[in-house]
């Protein structure tokens, strides 16, 4: 096992994340343009991996993008405006987020601490505290809230991020697929373009 730590933020930072996420999102879309993260609140210049997702607010509500990464040489604002790109664009759920959805979007940023390279997944999972990472198939991962919010056991959990990286549920018992746990601070837009709470 191996761990690493990361960046605690304070709530003032986690809400320019979702802010900064949000802001490259619409530049991205309204202008093809790459958002530069500008003067940085200094818990920014730390080298941490960072996800976001983006959500639709219209009917039952979907996900409509994830990016990221739970390691990265680069500094964490640099990584929520890449993370936040590549979520709006096609390659994240198959289609461009267009300019007429940013008003039924909401913004979450996860920030990465304490990554943790597990040999027994099911033994280390704490949930509700931690994020897991598959790397195998496509790879894939799921944010340390989503079990709580569906109710998962650590079981479910596991095998539903395999089945994000197009793999058999249960393939993270097979030795070659690598699973990494990651304790992550969430906070996200209550609606779209609206305040941001800490979850």
């Amino acid at each position: 096992m191996s761990q690493g730590q990361g960046v605690d933020l304070s709530y003032e930072d986690g809400a320019r994340a979702v802010e900064l996420a949000r802001e490259s999102v619409e530049s991205y879309v309204q202008h093809g343009q790459r958002e530069q993260p500008g003067s940085m609140r200094e818990a920014f210049y730390e080298r941490t991996g960072a996800f976001v997702r983006l959500e639709s607010t219209r009917g039952r509500g979907s996900l409509r993008g994830c990016a990221g990464g739970y390691r990265s040489g680069d500094q964490l604002g640099h990584v929520i405006v890449d993370a936040a790109i590549e979520a709006a664009s096609e390659d994240s759920c198959g289609s461009e987020v267009s300019p007429s959805e940013l008003p039924n979007l909401t913004v979450s940023v996860c920030t990465v601490r304490n990554v943790l390279l597990t040999d027994d997944p099911l033994a280390d999972l704490e949930v509700g505290t931690h994020g897991v990472a598959i790397d195998g198939g496509d790879g894939g991962w799921l944010y340390p809230t989503v079990p709580v919010e569906n109710g998962w056991s650590a079981r479910e959990y596991l095998d539903r991020t395999c089945r994000k990286a197009k793999l058999a549920p249960g393939a993270w018992q097979d030795d070659d697929v690598i699973v990494t746990l990651f304790e992550g601070q969430v906070f996200r837009e209550r609606e779209a373009d609206g305040s941001v709470e800490q979850v």
